[in-house]
């Protein structure tokens, strides 16, 4: 029969290719939407000098701090300068405050980042080396030890009359610098009870998720407690084989619909639910625009009289008048919104406004966040 019509066959064919390649409208992997509970970063902080600087540290007149952790440090390396505290006047000195993500599941050894950040009036940390510097956790213990060259990716050049500087040259990263001493007590596999946290909290999205797994493992082992939390009972099964199986399951979020309004930059941002009523749409503003064109009048040679200034002033009055009434059809999709106000012309400071408008007359169905 398909030799008979190798035109419908073909058809057919290319229509099931392209549908087998197609992904998934809008689906997303469970690991992108949701973190497992209790596996997170832990922030680290900590004091330290940098050394090496090409005369851009700090002013050991006026940052105490950094001339005290200076005599510190040479105390502790056998080198007693406290009798001559006020004749230090070195610049190649800057005391920085060291930070660090603690990612979870860290072991002894392993290496982590760490952000460096000038704390007193150096002008550039480039070239800098960071000394042996502890870093604390909220407890007070310290889980790890920085240190090594900075790099800050910034440039700064000053001469007499005008200096460049590109970048924040106070700030500076040292990638792999510094070691984990101390591992955070978790053994995931240990919880059988295990909750996923959404990141952005939805129900719609919650019960997806629940449906998913329950359909993936057996046991139907998930429930959607609220918008943000979905619990897991793992009880007698490999906790981390289960959750590796749960995180590339695909699920298609829902988002609410809102409208996010940036007045300072004049952003606005639309999720793909909101939806307009029907309403009608005006915009234009009275323009006067007042131009002086100042004029000599020169008197004939042998005329007499003298040199005088005439003023010409010209005067332009722009009412928009061309701007016309625009009907914006109910049940209006993001698109059709976006292609409507960009047919009248209108900026992203007047739609602003117009949103605002909108909102208020009760055509806007969707939330305005005004930031």
């Amino acid at each position: 029969m398909l030799r008979r019509f190798p035109l419908l066959a073909t058809i057919l064919l290319a229509v099931a290719l392209l549908a087998a390649a197609r992904p998934a409208c809008a689906q997303v992997r469970v690991k992108d939407i949701a973190d497992v509970e209790g596996v997170r970063d832990n922030q680290l902080v900590g004091y330290g000098l940098v050394v090496g600087l090409n005369g851009t540290g700090d002013k050991l007149d006026s940052a105490v701090f950094t001339r005290e952790s200076l005599v510190t440090m040479l105390e502790r390396l056998g080198v007693n300068v406290r009798d001559q505290i006020t004749k230090l006047s070195t610049k190649n000195i800057a005391a920085v405050m060291v930070t660090a993500n603690f990612p979870a599941f860290a072991r002894l050894g392993s290496r982590i980042d760490v952000a460096v950040s000038a704390l007193g009036d150096a002008s550039d940390l480039t070239g800098g080396t960071l000394l042996v510097t502890p870093l604390l956790g909220a407890d007070g213990n310290v889980y790890a030890v920085g240190q090594g060259a900075l790099t800050t990716g910034a440039i700064a050049a000053k001469g007499a009359a005008a200096s460049v500087t590109r970048g924040v040259p106070t700030a500076a990263r040292i990638a792999n610098g510094a070691t984990v001493e101390r591992e955070e007590p978790y053994v995931l596999a240990a919880h059988p009870a295990v909750h996923l946290t959404l990141r952005n909290p939805d129900l719609t999205t919650a019960r997806r998720i629940e449906a998913a797994i329950n359909t993936a493992l057996a046991g139907a082992p998930a429930r959607a407690l609220d918008p943000r939390t979905v619990t897991l009972d793992l009880s007698g099964r490999d906790v981390v084989a289960e959750l590796a199986r749960v995180e590339e399951l695909r699920v298609e979020p829902d988002m609410a619909a809102i409208v996010v309004v940036d007045e300072a930059s004049g952003t606005i941002v639309m999720g793909s639910n909101v939806r307009i009523s029907t309403v009608a749409i005006a915009q234009g503003n009275l323009t006067i625009r007042v131009t002086e064109t100042p004029e000599v009048a020169q008197p004939n040679a042998f005329g007499g009289g003298s040199t005088v200034v005439v003023n010409r002033t010209d005067i332009q009055v722009n009412d928009n008048a061309d701007k016309k009434l625009g009907i914006l059809r109910g049940s209006l999709t993001l698109r059709d919104l976006v292609a409507g106000l960009n047919a009248l012309g209108i900026g992203p400071r007047d739609m602003i406004s117009i949103l605002q408008s909108i909102k208020a007359a009760g055509a806007l169905q969707a939330d305005l966040e005004i930031r």
